[in-house]
C-alpha cells in the first residue's frame, strides 16, 4: 500500500514484513492472468462467436496488464479499461445469444474488479473517483447501443468497479492511518525521553547548586573574615584571603545565572537542604507503609553529598518503580561501602565486617589508606508481586526512571546494572565511587 516514490514505484504491499504477503499480490497477478487469457479467448469465440484473432488481441490487451497493476495499477488500468471498451464494441459485429452478458463478459468483470481493487491500495481519492466515474460513463454510453436493450444486469461493471475502487481505497487509507500513527508514537516516545532527561539534568544542575553553594558560601565568609580571625595578618595575605573571597561571590554568580538558563517556568526554588543517606530511611518507611514489606541496610559511612544525593534519588525511584510495577512485593535495600581487595577486582567492606581483620596491625595501611578505591553500592530488589495486578497502576509507563538514575550515576562517574530477575522480580545495583579520582 506504499505509494510511489521519487519516481520509482514500488509493488502492491511491498512494505509487508512478511515475505508472504509481499508476495500475495505477484501471485495473485499471475493467476488471474494465466486463467483468464484462455478463459477469454474460448468464450470470446465459442459463445459470442469472434473471430479468434480478434478474440485472442482482446484477451491479451485484458489480461497480461494485470500483472504491470502490481507496480503501476493506474497505467494498467488505461490499457485494461480501453481494452474492456473496444471489446464490447467488437461485440455489436456479431450476432450472440441474448442471455450473454453485453457490453463485459463475466472474465472481463473479474479481471475489472481486481484491477480496481488494486487501484484503490495505491492511488490517492481523487484518482479514484476519476476512474470510477469514466466506468459508469463508459457503462450508460454503451447501453444507449445495447444490441438486445438495456437492463440492471449490464450496470454490474459499474456496480462492482466501484464497490472494488471503495475497498481498496479504505484499507488504503487505513493502512496510511496505522503507519502515521506508529509513527507519531515513535516521535513522542523519543520525545518524551529527551524530555525526561533534559528535566533530569536540569533538577541535578539545580540540586548541585544547592550543594556546591553551601561550600562557596562557607569559602566566601572564611575568607572575608579571616582578617578579623587572625590577628597581625601581613597586607599580601590579606589581599590572598580579599582574591578568594571575590572569586568566590564570582563563582556563585555564575551558577546562579547558569541556573536560571535550565530552570523551566514550574520549576520553583527549593529551599529545603538536599536529601542524603540519612534519609533513605525515611523513603524506606514510606514505601512499607503502602503494604510491601521492605528490609533496609543502612550504611553510617560520610560520603560527599553529590554521592549521597545521588543514592538517595537512585532508592527513590527504584521504590518508585516497586510500588507502580510490583505492589505488595518483598522489597531489599541496601547501602554499603566496599572497595578493592588487595588491588584486584573483588570488593570488600571498607570496615572490614564480613573479612578478617589484619593480624599485628598487619595490612593496617591497606585499611587506612584512604578512600582512593571506595565505592558506595546501592542495592534495590524487588521479589515478584504476590498475585498479579489487576491492572497497571501507571499507564503509559516507558522506562524513563532508569534515564534519571543513569543520569545521576554518569555524574558521579559509577555504573549501574539494572533489569528483571529469573523469578520475575527487578534488580537495580550502582555504583558510586567516593572520590573525586574516581568520578572524574
Amino acid at each position: 500500500m506504499t505509494p510511489v516514490e521519487e519516481g520509482r514505484p514500488r509493488a502492491l504491499l511491498a512494505g509487508a514484513s512478511r515475505r508472504w504477503v509481499r508476495a500475495l499480490p505477484w501471485a495473485v497477478a499471475f493467476v488471474l492472468c494465466v486463467v483468464l487469457l484462455p478463459t477469454t479467448i474460448v468464450v470470446l469465440t465459442a459463445d459470442y462467436g469472434l473471430n479468434g484473432g480478434v478474440a485472442s488481441a482482446l484477451a491479451v490487451a485484458q489480461s497480461a496488464p494485470l500483472l504491470l497493476a502490481v507496480v503501476r495499477p493506474l497505467h494498467a488500468w488505461y490499457v485494461v479499461f480501453a481494452a474492456d471498451v473496444a471489446g464490447a464494441l467488437a461485440l455489436l459485429g456479431v450476432d450472440f445469444e441474448q442471455r450473454l452478458l453485453w457490453p463485459f463478459p463475466p472474465m472481463e468483470l473479474v479481471g475489472y474488479v481486481a484491477l480496481c481493487l488494486a487501484l484503490g491500495l495505491r492511488e490517492r481519492r481523487r484518482t479514484l473517483v476519476l476512474v470510477w466515474l469514466a466506468t459508469a460513463g463508459a457503462n450508460v454510453g454503451l447501453g444507449f447501443v445495447a444490441p438486445h436493450g438495456s437492463g440492471a444486469k449490464e450496470l454490474l461493471f459499474t456496480i462492482l468497479g466501484g464497490v472494488a475502487l471503495l475497498l481498496g481505497g479504505v484499507l488504503r487509507e487505513r493502512s496510511e492511518v496505522q503507519r502515521r500513527l506508529v509513527e507519531q508514537e515513535t516521535i513522542s516516545e523519543a520525545e518524551r525521553g529527551r524530555r525526561t532527561l533534559l528535566e533530569e539534568r536540569a533538577r541535578i544542575a539545580r540540586e548541585l547548586h544547592d550543594v556546591v553553594a553551601h561550600h562557596m558560601s562557607v569559602i566566601t565568609v572564611q575568607a572575608d573574615t579571616a582578617e578579623y580571625r587572625l590577628a597581625a595578618l601581613p597586607p599580601d595575605v590579606r589581599e590572598e584571603f580579599t582574591s578568594i573571597a571575590a572569586t568566590a561571590r564570582e563563582s556563585l554568580g555564575e551558577m546562579r545565572r547558569l541556573l536560571g538558563v535550565l530552570r523551566n517556568e514550574e520549576a520553583h526554588g527549593e529551599l529545603a537542604p538536599q536529601p542524603g543517606l540519612a534519609q533513605i530511611g525515611q523513603l524506606v518507611e514510606a514505601t512499607a507503609r503502602t503494604g510491601g514489606p521492605v528490609d533496609f541496610t543502612p550504611c553510617d559511612a560520610e560520603v560527599p553529598e553529590a554521592v549521597g544525593l545521588s543514592a538517595y534519588r537512585i532508592v527513590q525511584e527504584a521504590l518508585a518503580n516497586v510500588v507502580r510495577h510490583a505492589p505488595g512485593a518483598a522489597t531489599h535495600v541496601s547501602l554499603s561501602v566496599s572497595r578493592p581487595a588487595d588491588g584486584q577486582g573483588g570488593e570488600q567492606p571498607a570496615d572490614g565486617q564480613g573479612g578478617e581483620q589484619p593480624a599485628d596491625g598487619q595490612g593496617g595501611e591497606q585499611l587506612a589508606a584512604g578512600r582512593g578505591g571506595e565505592r558506595l553500592t546501592v542495592l534495590v530488589v524487588n521479589d515478584p508481586p504476590p498475585e498479579p495486578p489487576a491492572g497497571p497502576l501507571e499507564v503509559g509507563g516507558t522506562g524513563h526512571g532508569l534515564v534519571g538514575m543513569r543520569e545521576r550515576v554518569r555524574l558521579v562517574g559509577g555504573t549501574l546494572d539494572a533489569g528483571p530477575l529469573p523469578d520475575g522480580g527487578f534488580r537495580v545495583a550502582a555504583q558510586l565511587p567516593l572520590t573525586e579520582e574516581e568520578t572524574t
